[in-house]
């Protein structure tokens, strides 16, 4: 056996190095490098006759009919579907945000179907896990806890029990006996993905990772664990909000971008099917500053508030601070309210804010937060019933966005009755009870609305 080995990794992109450096020259991250001991075992091989063997691809068999359905239709919906048979999905969030919550309630949906499921905790005990099933009302009896954090052991029960999805909580609490390092150490967190997801393909066992993530936001280890899996969910939320939001940025057998919509109650996670009713149900109209916007979240569209405030800055350099929102856009949008509309700006405080806790990563709303921000530095009331899509381009002109029939559709649904778009989508067909004004420039829609 080889003499081991002493590397520094970093814990943030996975860089090593044989020596200490306060900063990683991969990441630029400073002290993120650990020391790591690193010892060769042999890697156990599989038997001949488990080991896969090549096929004509016309002999293979899709499976696109043997989803397995969560019984939660959020759910199902961000994975395209319902689980697929063999897949290794990664669940990231905050800490307490409901990650295990969630997947807890999916794993009573599955067991109730008569599958079996291995729920693996490497956080919690058998009873405190058994306490939240308790709250949640998911007591089922295919529903299996093993409180573990040791793989090889993990993968035993595995093979003996023979469960049909597997859930991991988390991935940064398994370690393995190969690697000669702490658990939740990137050498750790890439070893036991590794050996899960070859299980995985090898059985056609489902298996759930939980991870945890950074204070940017990210999840915790190499991000080379992405792309590994096959399908990557993010569950998302404020703190002062009930919304969660599971949104999916990675998968292999459905569209990505998706968002299931759910609010945390006495009973767990309660499903939203009608998001748009949701975010708008406080709204209060005719007040200035405040505009509906239309964005699509995969196949799915959403209307919600941006709400606006400018007034006049105390100090020498004026604030721009948004919430829901791209800062950097924020930014953008008023040097071309400036230069193109000639509005004042540069001595006040911009604040901008997406209600309900809903991030808009799409240009469809810049449109919108222009006239939210125009609105309030005039203290001009929009009326309440209009809708605003349209991206802004640099020159102050309004540029057309894709699915614009579905954004008006759901407008339609909610009662507004006039849509400002860009005149490129003048053409498209307009539901029945609903107005549409076409514009081309922001000259052109603020000439109309003020």
């Amino acid at each position: 056996m080889k003499k081991p080995t002493t590397v520094f990794v970093c814990q943030t992109c996975g860089y090593e190095t044989p020596r200490w450096l306060g900063r990683c020259p991969e990441c630029q991250e400073w002290s993120s490098l650990v020391e790591e001991r690193r010892e060769r075992h042999p890697r156990s091989s599989h038997p001949r006759e488990e080991r896969a063997q090549p096929l004509p691809i016309t002999r293979v068999t899709s499976g696109a009919e043997e989803r397995i359905p969560t019984h939660l239709t959020e759910l199902d919906r961000v994975l395209g579907g319902g689980i697929v048979p063999g897949s290794v999905v990664l669940l990231g969030g905050d800490p307490g945000i409901g990650k295990s919550t969630l997947l807890l309630q999916a794993s009573a949906g599955i067991s109730a179907q008569g599958r079996a499921v291995l729920y693996i905790s490497g956080e919690e005990s058998a009873r405190q896990t058994r306490m939240r099933a308790e709250r949640l009302g998911v007591l089922e009896e295919n529903l299996f806890i093993l409180p573990e954090t040791s793989l090889e052991e993990i993968l035993h029960q595995i093979k003996t029990l023979g469960p049909g999805v597997v859930v991991i909580d988390s991935v940064q609490t398994i370690y393995t006996e190969q690697i000669q390092s702490a658990a939740g150490s990137v050498s750790q967190v890439r070893e036991v993905a590794a050996q899960l997801i070859a299980l995985a393909k090898r059985t056609g066992i489902s298996i759930f990772l939980v991870g945890h993530v950074t204070k940017e936001g990210l999840l915790a280890g190499p991000r080379v664990l992405e792309h590994m899996v096959d399908c990557v969910l993010y569950f998302e939320g404020e703190r002062g909000h009930a919304f969660r939001i599971l949104r999916g940025v990675k998968n292999r057998f459905g569209s990505v971008n998706e968002i299931g919509v759910f609010t945390m109650g006495e009973r767990g996670l309660e499903e939203v099917s009608n998001p748009s009713y949701f975010f708008l149900s406080e709204r209060q109209g005719h007040t200035s500053g405040s505009v509906v916007v239309a964005t699509m979240e995969g196949t799915r569209p959403i209307l919600v508030e941006v709400q606006a405030l400018v007034s006049p800055s105390s100090f020498g350099l004026p604030r721009r601070m948004a919430t829901g929102i791209d800062g950097n856009r924020l930014a953008l949008l008023v040097a071309i309210l400036e230069k193109r509309i000639g509005l004042h700006l540069q001595g006040e405080d911009i604040y901008l804010n997406v209600a309900g806790g809903l991030r808009i990563v799409e240009p469809a709303a810049d449109l919108g937060v222009a006239v939210a921000i125009a609105s309030s530095f005039k203290n001009v009331a929009i009326d309440p019933h209009t809708i605003f899509i349209g991206e802004v381009g640099l020159g102050g002109e309004v540029r057309g966005v894709p699915q614009t029939e579905f954004r008006l559709r759901e407008a339609e649904k909610l009662g507004f009755r006039q849509a400002v778009i860009p005149t490129a989508l003048r053409e498209v067909k307009s539901p029945g009870g609903l107005s549409i004004t076409a514009v081309k420039s922001l000259d052109e829609a603020f000439a109309l609305l003020f």
